[in-house]
């Protein structure tokens, strides 16, 4: 699978040796290599593409305020000599970030997560709800390691969400798959599970007792974050009625 890559980059010498990176990654294929955030945006006018390497420190236009105002964004891999923009790159939801001087080895690990990115987004075009002839899903299939999984959507006790992977914790095992969890929260049934964390989605049926702040699931105690406790009660409320 191959990415489209843009370069904008304000130091001809960072540009240049990241061209040169660029060039030794075969799954890499380069559009352009600018200078500044008006060519760069002139660029994806014109052009799709889907991965971005982007300096923050740039004239008139930092690498952050030109990643705001995109309205549509491909993938960003920050680059910058300032490692305090680390956070910021974070919240803005970038593939990585690239402290300058950069060396080969670090490139071709962000590289690597740009591809598991760009995967995990066609991925989510695609439906992750396996039907069985009926017109409610019951089952999933997920990616275990060099294999696929059936996993009956019954069996499925909470999901653990981390970056960029998620762990379904099931009866009798747990599976940990590259898969992002909104696409997860997404595809499962709301009738049957019901976020209630950042980090966690749990099953209505597998729900032991309900804490002021936790749920639990057997021994294990899933937290309930404020902002989801509204968004819970409604959903107990519903199941209870019915």
């Amino acid at each position: 699978m191959n990415l489209t890559c843009l370069i904008v980059e304000d130091e001809p010498l960072a540009r240049n040796l990241l061209v040169d990176y660029v060039k030794k990654v075969p799954s890499l294929q380069l559009v352009e290599a600018c200078s500044n955030a008006m060519d760069a945006m002139e660029i994806l006018r014109k052009q799709q593409v889907d991965l971005l390497f982007l300096d923050i420190q740039m004239p008139e236009i930092t690498g952050i305020t030109f990643l705001k105002i995109l309205q549509k964004r491909p993938l960003v891999i920050f680059t910058t000599a300032y490692s305090q923009y680390a956070l910021e790159g974070y919240e803005l939801d970038v593939v990585d970030y690239l402290l300058k001087p950069i060396t080969l080895e670090r490139f071709l690990k962000a590289v690597d997560k740009a591809v598991q990115r760009h995967q995990l987004q066609n991925q989510a075009s695609t439906p992750f709800i396996a039907q069985s002839g009926s017109e409610k899903p019951d089952f999933v299939f997920v990616k275990d390691g060099t294999k696929m999984v059936k996993v009956r959507l019954d069996d499925i006790l909470y999901v653990e969400g981390m970056k960029d992977y998620v762990t379904i914790h099931t009866r009798d095992k747990k599976i940990t798959t590259l898969q992002r969890m909104k696409v997860l929260e997404e595809q499962l049934p709301s009738d049957k599970f019901i976020r209630v964390h950042h980090s966690f989605i749990i099953a209505w049926n597998a729900i032991d007792a309900v804490h002021r702040s936790d749920v639990q699931i057997g021994q294990a105690m899933i937290p309930i974050s404020d902002s989801y406790k509204k968004t819970f009660r409604d959903f107990i409320d519903k199941n209870q009625m019915q």
